[in-house]
Parts: C-alpha cells; sequence; structure tokens
C-alpha cells in the first residue's frame, strides 16, 4: 500500500504563487508515476500534473507556462510550485500515483490518493 500526504494549500491574491508538498510512504518502490489533479467545486477532478520516476513532466493547457512540477525521489516527495496563480484555480488539489508508467487522465482510474488540500485565489 501507499500513502500520499499533501501539504501548503492556503489563500492567496490572484497573481501570487503557492508551493504544495505531497510525501509517499509506505511501497513507494512500486510507484512509477505521481501526479496532482484538482477539482473545483461543482466539476469533474481533471489532471493538472504529472511527474514520471525518470523525470518526465507533463501538464494540463491551463497549467502549462505556471505551474512547475518536480520531485525528489530519495524523499519520496513531489512538489508543484504555481505561480501567476488565477481564481479559476481554486480547487482541492490531490497528490496521485500510480504504479503503472502512465498516470491515467480519467481520476476515477488512479489508485492512490492524497487527502487533499485546498488552493483558494482571490480576485
Amino acid at each position: 500500500q501507499v500513502q500520499l500526504v499533501e501539504s501548503g494549500g492556503g489563500l492567496v491574491q490572484a497573481g501570487g504563487s503557492l508551493r504544495l508538498s505531497c510525501v509517499g510512504s509506505g511501497s513507494m518502490f512500486t510507484i512509477k508515476t505521481m501526479g496532482w489533479f484538482r477539482q473545483a467545486p461543482g466539476k469533474q477532478r481533471e489532471l493538472v500534473a504529472v511527474l514520471t520516476r525518470g523525470g518526465s513532466t507533463n501538464y494540463a493547457d491551463s497549467a502549462k507556462g505556471r505551474f512547475t512540477i518536480s520531485g525528489d525521489n530519495a524523499k519520496n516527495t513531489v512538489y508543484l510550485q504555481m505561480n501567476s496563480l488565477k481564481p479559476e484555480d481554486t480547487a482541492v488539489y490531490y497528490c496521485a500515483a500510480e504504479s503503472a508508467r502512465l498516470m491515467p487522465t480519467n481520476w476515477a482510474l488512479v489508485h492512490y490518493w492524497g487527502q487533499g488540500t485546498q488552493v483558494t485565489v482571490s480576485s
């Protein structure tokens, strides 16, 4: 089993920055891909950014140029640096992990989740 714990959410003004962290524990040696999803009120959970153990990254169009995903394999930690935040970025952000090489874009197929951290961007 894998456990994920997020931190770093909060309230920020539009244009500001936040850095989310996710620490994994348990059978992290099985994990090949980690990422961040988000879910705004009344909306589906959507993929934001993905990082493979080999260092490849992928971003949703809404995150490109503003968000950066990075990780520290030795610490089983993945980060999401969010800059130039907009009110539409307001959501609960969830850390996700998969033993597959590819992170599913369909959240229902993801195996491991953190508890989520709230990000609120005020206008």
